[in-house]
């Protein structure tokens, strides 16, 4: 008995969970796809001149990864007073990825309709699906903050939308491609979240 209380009281207060596994895994295709394209030509001083708006778009994708990982700490660790003070931050950072997610979307075709690159369709339908999936999800998490369990499926599903560039970039750096060889990819993802959180709503 006494072996069993020594126990509990040296054992760790982090428990890792699914959700906060998952996060981890987005991270690193985030981190690692772009980190192929954008952060380390940028380390090296290679990387091309672009427009500010897409730096900030790097920022502010980059900042909502990193937070997610966080606030999946935070309830790990049980420090859900915490989590929940970092919710006006997140809301900023999550405004701000579909403000200059439908930016850069809107610029692209706006500049690139005249004399479209071979993957244009493709690259509007993935930019177009991404922030209507993501603000989608992102406001019904928010509309479902205080049940727990459909919150945090919401957000999960909602980063979803934006893993495809970071994906992609994984086979088409190293293999030369010009092109998405999978150009419905994201329209898979969008319809599985979409059944998932009826399915969610169903069950709680």
């Amino acid at each position: 008995m006494a072996e069993t209380i020594v126990a509990k009281r040296i054992s760790p207060t982090f428990r890792t969970s699914f959700f906060f596994r998952m996060t981890i895994v987005m991270a690193f295709f985030v981190f690692g796809g772009f980190g192929l394209t954008y952060w380390q030509p940028m380390a090296v001083g290679t990387l091309e001149r672009l427009p500010p708006v897409v730096h900030l778009h790097g920022i502010f994708y980059s900042l909502w990864i990193v937070l997610l990982v966080v606030q999946a700490f935070l309830v790990n660790v049980k420090n859900v007073p915490l989590h929940r003070s970092l919710g006006t931050f997140g809301i900023a950072i999550a405004t701000g990825v579909i403000i200059i997610g439908a930016l850069i979307t809107i610029l692209f075709g706006r500049f690139q309709s005249t004399n479209p690159p071979p993957d244009y369709y493709n690259l509007m339908y993935l930019g177009v699906v991404a922030v209507l999936c993501f603000g989608t999800l992102f406001f019904l998490a928010i509309r479902n903050v205080r049940k727990p369990d459909i919150h945090k499926r919401l957000i999960l599903f909602a980063t979803m939308s934006l893993l495809a560039p970071g994906i992609n970039r994984f086979y088409m750096v190293p293999f030369g491609l010009d092109r998405l060889p999978l150009p419905a990819i994201l329209g898979d993802v969008a319809s599985m979240e979409m059944t998932s959180y009826v399915s969610s709503v169903t069950r709680w």
